[in-house]
């Protein structure tokens, strides 16, 4: 039986061989036939299209030959598909592989950031470190991106959402209410005779009372221990007599050198504790202010027992010792003399971290904090002088990365973060204002590098509605690298210090650098310069608003 390959295959109903149909039959023949006959070469179509990418079909009349055509194509358009898509497959694996390694892949990024926590309760059940993995984005490579126009997007958001608004101050009973032991023991006048915020505080435990059993330096830092034996031997030796009565002398710091980290403040601090009249407290950073009175001994532990601003005041009591030994000297008693031993205190996260509010202060307007650390200082000493030493914000992050980061550290790893660092930052600056995303603990533990210490207008703004301008240093590192006498001279002027010889002048100045980049990280030498120049668009806005704040274009950054 021979049938038209028309017949065989299943056509459409409008194709133009449909009276082939007719002509089926078992004395069919191809050459009889009035439609057939006389053509060899038949057009396939598939749904009423010709297809004029494929061969036309050659169409014989032996019948095996036909159906092995039929089964040829067949055959090869299977081949040609598997083959497409090996060839597809491989072609797609190149392409993420290579896009992985040198950047190119432009993947959406799939974080969001989320509303602040506003309940303090939340760290009933979830430490500071739980809360840091709980908002951790996720480890896919995302932030690789050496597009800078795609990054430059995301800088052009945060810059338009930037407003440098006025910080509404508290009232000094607001202050009470949230700490009223602080305010217990710290009275609102002190000794006329001393530069430092001084008093004496009745002392009510005999000779064998430990008076540093309870100090929580002392209990949760080996490193100190050492200090505080000493200060237990010393301790009846220093108490005051009176009326059958035993006082001490308590201290605040007369100066705080308050950041900001990794702008040099250990070396201010190294250079400054070897003027004759200059004491600090036992440890450079007790970070006080800022974590311990909260309970944070280290983020990643969560909270402990808050410090008692007893356990802080502790820290001066080798100061206040020397101080007492001067006023009841008989020559201060007969001329009145003043003190002229003052005490510093270098803790740097003193200037920006105010991360525990949230945990402690509810009554926040819309995420920014109601209280910050310079309102206590400054109700208790609003006299005090504050110095604060800076650098090129982009060198000091890197610094800092640097510093912190613990392994595998590369200027491939810091590009990564500095990008989905700024992609968190954005996603806070879309919901909430500059000062709510610069205090938010959630976004700042999140964040893989600390992008908001460099924002150090925010910062200044903030300190300078509660303490005027005249009581405020600021240096740039670049100008102290270069010539340390000279900004060593400032500091001393700043703080009224009287003059050296020139030999305790050279001690100072002539030193060695303290706390300088590690050979290690050295080698790994400068960022990317794309990495630069995009976390130079970033800082731009907030350095023009600093230049403008200080009447000095130095800190503009623009020669480093």
């Amino acid at each position: 039986m021979r049938y038209c390959i028309n017949c065989c295959i299943h056509l459409l109903p409008n194709d133009l061989h449909r009276q082939c149909f007719r002509c089926r039959g078992p004395n069919h023949n191809n050459q009889k036939c009035p439609v057939c006959k006389g053509e060899n070469k038949i057009p396939l179509y598939t749904d009423s299209k010709q297809m004029k990418l494929l061969a036309v079909l050659e169409v014989r009349t032996d019948h095996r030959e036909s159906w092995n055509g039929f089964f040829c194509l067949r055959k090869g358009k299977l081949c040609s598909l598997i083959f497409g898509l090996i060839i597809m497959t491989l072609v797609m694996a190149s392409y993420i592989l290579t896009g992985a390694k040198h950047g190119l892949l432009l993947i959406p990024s799939p974080f969001h950031y989320g509303a602040f926590a506003s309940n303090p309760s939340l760290m009933d059940n979830e430490s500071l470190s739980d809360m840091k993995d709980h908002y951790q984005p996720s480890k896919m490579n995302i932030s690789y991106v050496k597009d800078y126009p795609s990054i430059k997007l995301i800088i052009d958001t945060i810059t338009s959402k930037i407003e440098f608004m006025t910080r509404q101050r508290p009232d000094l009973e607001e202050l009470r209410k949230q700490e009223p032991h602080m305010f217990s023991v710290i009275p609102n006048k002190f000794l006329p005779n001393s530069k430092n915020p001084c008093w004496y505080e009745e002392y009510k435990g005999n000779t064998t009372t430990d008076p540093y059993a309870t100090n929580s330096y002392a209990l949760y830092s080996k490193r100190f221990r050492t200090i505080f034996d000493y200060l237990r031997k010393v301790f009846w030796n220093h108490l005051y007599h009176y009326k059958d009565k035993h006082y001490r002398l308590r201290c605040l710091p007369h100066f705080y050198i308050i950041g900001q980290p990794k702008c040099g403040t250990t070396d201010l601090y190294d250079r400054l504790r070897l003027h004759p009249d200059v004491r600090f407290s036992a440890i450079k950073e007790p970070h006080w202010w800022t974590r311990k009175r909260f309970g944070i001994i280290r983020l990643r532990d969560g909270f402990h027992d808050r410090y008692p601003v007893e356990d802080y005041l502790d820290l001066f009591d080798l100061a206040a010792h020397q101080i007492q030994g001067v006023l009841q000297s008989e020559a201060a008693k007969e001329r009145g003399k003043m003190n002229n031993i003052i005490i510093g205190e270098a803790s740097a996260s003193t200037m920006w971290d105010n991360n525990a509010w949230i945990f402690f202060y509810d009554n926040s307007t819309e995420g920014e904090p109601p209280f910050l650390i310079q309102d206590f200082i400054h109700a208790f000493q609003p006299n005090a002088k504050l110095i604060i030493m800076l650098r090129d914000p982009v060198e000091r992050l890197y610094s800092d990365y640097l510093y912190f980061a613990s392994a595998n550290k590369s200027v491939e790893d810091f590009h990564e973060k500095v990008a989905e660092s700024l992609q968190l930052f954005e996603n806070c600056m879309l919901d909430y204002s500059l000062r709510a995303c610069v205090y938010n603990n959630t976004l700042n533990n999140a964040m893989p590098v600390r992008l908001q210490v460099g924002l150090y207008v925010v910062y200044l703004l903030d300190w300078l509605t509660v303490f005027d301008k005249d009581q405020i240093l600021v240096l740039r590192l670049e100008d102290h690298a270069s010539n340390v006498k000279y900004t060593m001279h400032m500091v001393f002027q700043f703080l009224d210090l009287g003059p050296l010889s020139e030999k305790q002048e050279a001690l100072i100045t002539k030193s060695p650098a303290s706390n300088t980049r590690r050979p290690e990280d050295r080698s790994l030498g400068p960022m990317l310069p794309t990495t630069k120049a995009i976390l130079r668009d970033f800082y731009r806005p907030f350095n023009t608003k600093l230049a403008q704040v200080l009447f000095d274009d130095a800190f503009l950054w623009k020669r480093t």
